[in-house]
């Protein structure tokens, strides 16, 4: 069993699987997580180097400080490549300017457990304090997207007593 940020990772699960045990974290966020860090979707837990843990427990603990993906442009059908006599330090430095920013990463705003539930506390509190009805419903502990309350809403009012989450 490996502990990453007070979660247990359960051995025998796929690391794709076993990251969506961390609350914020679904099934393409751990895809992403994955590619990112350059884990096989079917490798398993007990199969993962500790360099590979520390490197997941460091980006899971602080995403929007870890280092840019490079992307480097494909070359065009126009491309002549540069000749044999000229410095690999300046193909290099052309090459990093050359790079293309592309769209921003998703995983570089990532949330997960205890930021991503206050988030969703914020956001109830919110719907309350502006007094909107899926805020109202909310204060009441009925259920908030339409569904039937005369037969079955008591999992509704059971999660929607309190502020959720916390």
């Amino acid at each position: 069993m490996v502990h990453v940020l007070g979660v247990l990772l359960p051995d025998l699960h796929y690391a794709r699987q076993a990251l969506t045990t961390f609350y914020g974290v679904g099934n393409k966020t751990a895809h992403r997580l994955c590619a990112r860090l350059q884990i096989h979707d079917r490798q398993k837990i007990r199969d993962l180097t500790p360099t590979q843990v520390t490197e997941l427990a460091s980006f899971l603990a602080s995403p929007s400080t870890a280092p840019p993906l490079r992307r480097m442009p494909l070359a065009s059908f126009k491309f002549k490549p540069p000749p044999v006599s000229t410095p690999i330090e300046d193909i290099r430095r052309k090459a990093v300017e050359d790079s293309v920013s592309g769209p921003p990463d998703p995983l570089k705003s990532l949330k997960i457990e205890s930021e991503a539930k206050r988030v969703v506390r914020e956001n109830i509190a919110h719907l309350r304090m502006i007094g909107s009805y899926v805020g109202k419903r909310h204060a009441m502990g009925l259920p908030v997207r339409g569904q039937n309350t005369q037969s079955n809403a008591k999992t509704a009012k059971k999660l929607n007593r309190v502020s959720r989450f916390g």
